[in-house]
């Protein structure tokens, strides 16, 4: 009987390693959670790099809601008091409007991508751009 409690305890504490493993890794777009690890702009639109390099600049910016207050109201990046984001327009080639690609700064430098309009980011690195 002791054999088998110790393996229930056993099989309990591998089973709740897991459900904490899967919940702080998971990154799937649908989790609401911003991608963890930082990648580079390789793959992306070249628009991406060159508003990386107008924000480096500190602009001109070609759209007049450029380097305005994201607010994050969907919860997609982490909590920061109100100001902490800024957003900037990724412009969409043949579109009418500012299209949906943003990027969204930090006051900490961190910089996330969305091309579906805040449904999903991804974290790119320092040195992208």
């Amino acid at each position: 009987m002791r054999a088998n409690t110790g393996w229930r305890v056993l099989l309990a504490v591998v089973a709740v390693g897991f459900v904490i493993w899967t919940v702080t890794t998971s990154n799937s777009p649908d989790s609401g959670r911003p991608e963890t690890s930082a990648v580079s702009t390789t793959g992306l639109p070249a628009e991406v790099a060159e508003t990386l390099t107008l924000i480096g600049d500190g602009g001109p910016y070609p759209y007049t809601r450029d380097d305005s207050v994201f607010m994050n109201r969907e919860g997609r990046l982490p909590a920061r008091p109100r100001g902490y984001w800024r957003e900037y327009t990724v412009p969409t080639p043949g579109a009418s409007d500012r299209g949906a690609r943003r990027i969204v700064r930090g006051e900490a430098g961190e910089v996330y991508y969305t091309g579906d309009h805040y449904r999903t980011f991804t974290r790119l690195d320092r040195g992208s751009g």
